[in-house]
């Protein structure tokens, strides 16, 4: 794949959106590209992160054990954000579903870009926040709704009382 082509496509990225062209650059450069076959596993749930994957070409499907849950992650993806930044127990299984190309960027390489390019780091940290404050945003919601819920519920008597 073109440098140009790799380029445009980790600018569609989450987190990577945010940063300058040379920032890009550095990460098609030092990034590790990994091709995978059809049903081979990029990485199983449980396992130690190594990093992030940008989805170059193909698609994804990461999956979780206990709810059965699966999302698709195609050109443009990023799967593992949080793996970025550290090493943490891979909270899904991640398989692609067809011949699929994606760039490894390691939490080393995440810091040195954060470095390099401190206006980068600046918009990292707002889209992160960004997400944090949905995320809040979302948990009260839900937090609001099952307080209505348990207000129109009966109380529950003990027993023996009348």
């Amino acid at each position: 794949m073109a440098l140009d082509d790799t380029i445009a496509i980790l600018s569609q990225a989450p987190l990577l959106g945010h940063l300058e062209r040379d920032a890009l650059r550095l990460v098609a450069f030092s990034a590790e590209t990994r091709r995978l076959r059809t049903n081979e596993i990029l990485f199983r749930e449980g396992e130690r992160s190594d990093g992030g994957y940008v989805v170059l070409s193909g698609e994804i499907a990461a999956s979780r054990a206990a709810s059965g849950e699966v999302t698709l992650a195609g050109p443009g993806s990023l799967v593992g954000r949080t793996a970025l930044f550290v090493r943490i127990v891979r909270p899904a299984s991640a398989i692609a579903r067809e011949p699929t190309t994606l760039l490894r960027i390691s939490p080393t390489l995440m810091r040195r870009l954060l470095e390099e390019f401190p206006s980068a780091a600046g918009e990292v940290r707002e889209a992160l926040a960004q997400d944090l404050t949905e995320l809040s945003d979302g948990l009260e919601r839900v937090r609001r709704m099952l307080l209505a819920i348990d207000e129109k519920r009966p109380p529950i008597k003990a027993p023996g009382s009348p």
